[in-house]
C-alpha cells in the first residue's frame, strides 16, 4: 500500500484527504457577561437545533476565596435546576513554586446519580482562588440535549489557579440521566458571587 505525503501546511489546503465540510461550524448564540453574578443561566438557544453545543468560558473570576465551580442542567427553560448526573474527573497540577505536581482521580469532584454541586470540590474547577489575577478558564461540550431516546452526554476541560498558588488542568466528563429534553444551564460557585468573566455558547453546525 502506498504512502500519501501531505506536503500542504494547513488543512484547509489539504487535497488528498476528502471534503472538510463535515468538520462542523461553530455558530455563535449568546454570551453572558458576569458582574457580581449570584449565578450565569442559560435559558434559551439549547433546543433541537444543534446536536452539540459549545461553553467557552474566559477568565470567571469568584468574588470568594476557595470556592467550588459547579453547574446543574434543567429540563423545564430554568424553573428548576434537578437533573441527577453521573460523571467523572481527574486533574494534574503544578505549584508555581516547583513545589509539587501530581496527575490524579478527583473522587470528591465526582457525581453517582446526584445533583451539581453537592460533592465536596467542584465540577469544574475547586479551590479556586479569588486573588485579582486568579480566574478560571477552559469549555464545557454539551451533546444532543433535545434527545428523547438517550441520556445527556458532556465533556469539558478547564484550567484555574487555585487558591495555593497551583496550576491545575481538570477534564470533566459525564451524563444528565434524563431523556427529557435540557433546555437550561446554569453556572455559579459554591458560595459568594461569580465577580467577574464572560460565558459564550455556540451551537456545531
Amino acid at each position: 500500500m502506498a504512502i500519501i505525503k501531505l506536503n500542504n501546511r494547513a488543512l484547509k489546503d489539504a487535497t488528498a484527504v476528502g471534503s472538510t465540510t463535515q468538520l462542523g461550524n461553530l455558530v455563535f448564540i449568546s454570551k453572558q457577561t458576569a458582574s457580581s453574578s449570584a449565578s450565569v443561566s442559560f435559558t434559551s438557544g439549547i433546543d433541537s437545533t444543534y446536536k452539540e453545543y459549545i461553553f467557552y468560558f474566559n477568565n470567571i473570576h469568584p468574588a470568594t476565596n476557595s470556592v467550588q465551580f459547579n453547574f446543574n442542567l434543567s429540563t423545564d427553560n430554568g424553573s428548576n435546576y434537578n437533573v441527577v448526573r453521573t460523571t467523572t474527573f481527574f486533574y494534574a497540577y503544578h505549584n508555581e513554586d516547583d513545589s509539587g505536581t501530581a496527575l490524579s482521580y478527583g473522587g470528591n469532584n465526582d457525581l453517582a446519580q446526584a445533583l451539581g454541586g453537592s460533592q465536596t470540590f467542584g465540577e469544574l474547577a475547586w479551590n479556586q482562588g479569588s486573588d485579582a489575577d486568579q480566574s478560571v478558564s477552559g469549555y464545557l461540550h454539551l451533546f444532543e440535549p433535545s434527545s428523547d431516546t438517550f441520556v445527556k452526554h458532556y465533556i469539558g476541560s478547564f484550567n484555574q489557579s487555585h487558591e495555593g498558588d497551583l496550576s491545575i488542568a481538570n477534564y470533566t466528563a459525564g451524563y444528565g440521566n434524563t431523556t427529557s429534553a435540557i433546555n437550561a444551564i446554569e453556572f455559579k460557585m459554591s458560595s459568594g458571587n461569580i465577580d467577574a468573566g464572560e460565558i459564550t455558547l455556540f451551537g456545531v453546525a
